[in-house]
C-alpha cells in the first residue's frame, strides 16, 4: 500500500497539479485504489480518462492492475 500512496503523491500529483487539479490518496484495498479529486479535476468533464490513464500509469509502473474509485470533491480553495 505504501508504494502506491507514495506514487500517486509524488508521480501522479505533480502531473495533475500542472492542469489545475489535485488528487489525494485515501485507500488501497483488494485491488481498488480511492483517491480524491480536487481543484479542477473536480469538475472535469472527463474524469473517467484521467482514471483509465492513472490506472494504466500504476500498471506500467507498478506492475499491479487496480481500479480507481474516483471521489470528486468541490474546489481546493472552496472546502475550508
Amino acid at each position: 500500500m505504501n508504494k502506491i500512496k507514495n506514487y500517486v503523491e509524488c508521480v501522479l500529483q505533480p502531473k495533475l497539479q500542472g492542469d489545475g487539479g489535485w488528487i489525494e490518496f485515501v485507500s488501497f484495498e483488494n485491488g481498488v485504489l480511492t483517491v480524491i479529486f480536487r481543484g479542477e479535476c473536480s469538475k472535469c468533464l472527463i474524469l473517467n480518462r484521467c482514471t483509465d490513464w492513472i490506472e494504466s500509469e500504476i500498471k506500467r509502473d507498478l506492475g499491479k492492475s487496480v481500479k480507481v474509485n474516483a471521489v470528486r470533491k468541490k474546489p481546493y480553495f472552496q472546502d475550508v
